[in-house]
């Protein structure tokens, strides 16, 4: 076979859904493959990755240390796209590359373990997603969050904005954003643009430190809006336990 020739792989129901759910998560690993697209094992979700990068419906990258342990991250090929019907963006990663450190596709796989959760894990009863979105353009000037969700209980609608900190930012650059925030939320824009009457936003950081001098600077500035936890927190209790705190007081909440 030349080494041009794609192989040749007929695209199931599967594949179409792991492909589209692609276009909103940007990046995937094989664990999230195996929820969004339903594997049954390891082994078989191995082997369809590989098949789908070989026949050029995905793109692979390596997120670790040459000569290291390695860890295999996909994205969407032109061809993955034009086959699902979705645009095709992706990370600017060459095929078979690998990085020693990539801040955007930690950051990324860490936005899309919130996403399954929402969408491809079970949830509360009588609770349901009614949609999400991924931003690739600002809402407003400044202002990029990492999601948005709504999620319905009975009859009431509750709309969240997601941010994933990783402690990089300067209580500066936080407190701007927390103004930005505000503002969005004071100027109807939000209304306007989404249909909702008020959103959260729901803030996951990395550390008990890192939550305490978040929430100090957001207590500054308003005490509405933000509910903030940990990663720690929700892997021990989960996104739905009471694990959430406003900006002041020590009491803990749950979202619904």
């Amino acid at each position: 076979m030349g080494g041009n020739e794609r192989k040749v792989v007929i695209l199931q129901d599967r594949d179409l859904r792991l492909l589209r759910e692609l276009a909103v998560m940007r990046v995937i690993d094989r664990e999230q493959a195996k929820v969004v697209a339903g594997f049954g094992s390891t082994t078989r979700a191995n082997a369809r990755l590989h098949a789908l990068t070989e026949a050029k419906f995905l793109r692979r990258f390596y997120w670790g240390t040459v000569g290291g342990a390695r860890k295999a991250i996909y994205s969407l090929a032109p061809r993955g796209a034009e086959a699902a019907g979705v645009p095709h963006r992706r990370p600017r990663r060459g095929q078979d590359q690998v990085l020693a450190m990539d801040s955007f596709t930690a950051h990324q796989l860490e936005v899309n373990e919130i996403y399954c959760t929402l969408k491809h894990r079970p949830l509360p009863e009588g609770v349901r997603l009614i949609r999400w979105l991924g931003f690739f353009d600002s809402i407003c000037p400044a202002l990029t969050p990492d999601g948005y969700a709504e999620i319905a209980t009975g009859d009431t609608v509750l709309a969240f904005f997601i941010e994933l900190d990783r402690g990089t930012e300067s209580r500066e650059v936080w407190r701007a954003k927390v103004q930005t925030y505000f503002a969005y939320a004071a100027s109807g824009n939000f209304a306007r643009t989404f249909g909702q009457a008020q959103f959260k936003t729901l803030v996951v950081v990395p550390s008990e430190s890192r939550l305490k001098s978040l929430r100090s600077v957001t207590a500054g500035l308003t005490d509405k809006i933000f509910r903030f936890t940990t990663t720690d927190r929700i892997r021990e209790e989960s996104l739905w336990g009471t694990v959430w705190q406003k900006p002041l007081g020590s009491e803990r909440y749950r979202l619904m």
